[in-house]
């Protein structure tokens, strides 16, 4: 009679940090490792998490928030943490972390079986700046994102009006991947990305640690971070319909 299986799929999330630490410095061919190893591996882990921000969207960070607007305002802030010293008057919704604004609609009637939502366009700078009076009042159906060192900032236009302040503007964001914190925690990452993670990890220790297999062990990160990227996200139905031709016409 065959084995029974585990049942569970929670590797991902018992797999603390230092676990991932230890078997990235075993790919490097140490297994001492000492208190100064967990101190600058998780310097590092930090380093290579924030470096993904800049390999596109990570779909599992992408949320969404219905925010209350407020007649004649423009400017909404959201910081990047609590500890910034902001309250909860100048950080909306207690949304820490947020990187950017994907798309976002003027949501009326939110909680109601009518609820409608009207869309809401992204400009740049150049576009926003060229509004001659950023705090006239109306529906608002643009916003422009600012993405500061502290906060990322939403300015809508035109303001909202008495009628348009009962209204919501509902968007998608993204956040920040979370720290790595205590080494008992598991990481913000889906199950996906736990092998490109501890391969970019020894990656990241070998140049300071064992230089000869960097290039070797940049290879392999690389390519496990690809497939990683290739198969997040959520795929929707694609329809080919093929085009008519008429010779001569």
């Amino acid at each position: 009679m065959a084995n029974t299986t585990s049942g569970t799929t929670t590797f991902d999330k018992t797999f603390s940090i230092d676990e991932i630490i230890e078997e990235a410095f075993e790919r490097l061919g140490i297994q001492d490792v000492t208190g100064y190893h967990l101190k600058t591996s998780k310097r590092s882990l930090n380093i290579m998490l924030q470096e993904w921000g800049n390999r596109g969207i990570h779909y599992w960070e992408i949320d969404e928030l219905d925010l209350d607007l407020v007649e004649g305002q423009a400017e909404y802030k959201f910081f990047r943490s609590s500890g910034d010293g902001t309250s909860a008057t100048s950080n909306p919704n207690g949304i820490y972390g947020m990187s950017d604004v994907l798309e976002a609609q003027l949501r009326n009637n939110r909680t109601q079986t009518d609820q409608s939502d009207s869309p809401m366009t992204k400009v740049d700078r150049s576009t926003y700046a060229g509004f001659s009076n950023k705090l006239s009042k109306g529906t608002p159906n643009q916003y422009w994102v600012q993405r500061l060192i502290d906060h990322v900032s939403i300015s809508i236009y035109p303001t909202p009006d008495a009628t348009s302040a009962s209204k919501d503007m509902h968007f998608y964001y993204i956040k920040r991947i979370q720290d790595v914190g205590a080494y008992t925690n598991a990481t913000d990452l889906p199950y996906r990305f736990v092998p490109c993670m501890v391969s970019g990890l020894a990656y990241y220790l070998s140049m300071k640690y064992n230089v000869q297999l960097t290039q070797q062990l940049k290879l392999v990160y690389e390519d496990e971070f690809q497939r990683a990227l290739q198969e997040d996200g959520s795929d929707s139905s694609t329809y080919i319909t093929p085009k008519a031709y008429y010779p001569g016409t």
